[in-house]
């Protein structure tokens, strides 16, 4: 079963974060990204552009920026390969172990293979 963790946070304090701040935090989370990888769990890890860089269409309106005004924003995902929801929901605990945010796990089904996912399949 495919799972993806969401990863929620105030934008507003991960873009303050100096370049060194970012990177620990990065390679932190590399540790245990890395070690799923090995094990063929790990998919995509995404960042998502700031809100700001939204663009939002809702019924025939096109908005700039986010539609919801929160107090976290969805910053970034990442894809994993789990046998069961406890699996997923270990990982994602160590993933963001010692960390202020929140991460939101749904289970993910591909109902259409885009042109990127097929590329990569075809390169790996």
């Amino acid at each position: 079963m495919l799972y993806a963790i969401l990863c929620y946070h105030n934008e507003d304090v991960v873009t303050s974060w100096s370049k060194e701040e970012d990177d620990a935090v990065l390679a932190k989370r590399s540790k245990v990204t890395n070690e799923l990888a090995a094990r063929g769990k790990m998919g995509p890890a995404i960042r998502l552009m700031p809100t700001s860089a939204a663009t939002t269409i809702r019924g025939d309106v096109v908005l700039d920026g986010p539609f919801a005004e929160t107090k976290e924003q969805l910053l970034g995902f990442y894809i994993l390969e789990g046998d069961n929801l406890d699996e997923v929901i270990e990982a994602a605990k160590r993933i963001k172990e010692g960390e202020n945010c929140t991460f939101e796990i749904r289970p993910i089904s591909i109902f259409k293979q885009g042109v990127v996912e097929a590329e990569l399949e075809a390169t790996s």
